[in-house]
């Protein structure tokens, strides 16, 4: 008996779906909250997601649509505008403390999350609730359109949902 056979660890069969992975095939993420740590957290998921050979999708939906604004009218990204789950600092300020701690900061995060193939979609319904045009979504990140039902018609059977 083998010691992972003594501890019970979960071995896999080759004919089961995710045999020889340790992670879900598919990884969906739901981004709602406008808090900028949040849907950092999410791009870091993403990110890291696809890193490891794992597709994801990120659907926006809501306030968290905002993160995907055209730049404001003084060049800074829109973003900014969210705020921070505990009001201790502003989005800005905290992606710059992230900066000087060597931790990606959001537009890094987005630029990988995007040269790596990470499907993004804007939920219509979201965009509608909350007045956004989508011609006014950065030109710099391909949207795939679609809405709920396109969202989880791509979502795996067997991968991970995550809300965030």
């Amino acid at each position: 008996m083998s010691a992972d056979d003594k501890r019970g660890d979960d071995k896999r069969g080759d004919d089961k779906p995710g045999a020889g992975k340790a992670g879900p095939d598919k990884l969906s993420i739901v981004v709602f909250s406008g808090d900028f740590d949040r849907v950092h957290y999410a791009l870091v998921m993403a990110a890291a997601a696809v890193a490891s050979n794992t597709p994801v999708t990120l659907f926006f939906t809501m306030w968290a649509g905002r993160a995907l604004e055209r730049p404001l009218a003084d060049g800074s990204p829109a973003w900014t505008r969210l705020k921070v789950s505990d009001g201790s600092l502003t989005a800005a300020e905290m992606d710059a403390g992230f900066k000087a701690k060597g931790v990606g900061t959001f537009d890094e995060l987005l630029e990988a999350c995007v040269a790596l193939g990470v499907t993004v979609m804007v939920c219509e319904m979201g965009l509608k609730a909350l007045g956004m045009d989508p011609d006014g979504l950065r030109p710099d990140v391909p949207v795939a359109k679609g809405g709920v039902v396109t969202f989880l018609a791509d979502a795996s059977r067997t991968g991970a949902m995550l809300f965030v």
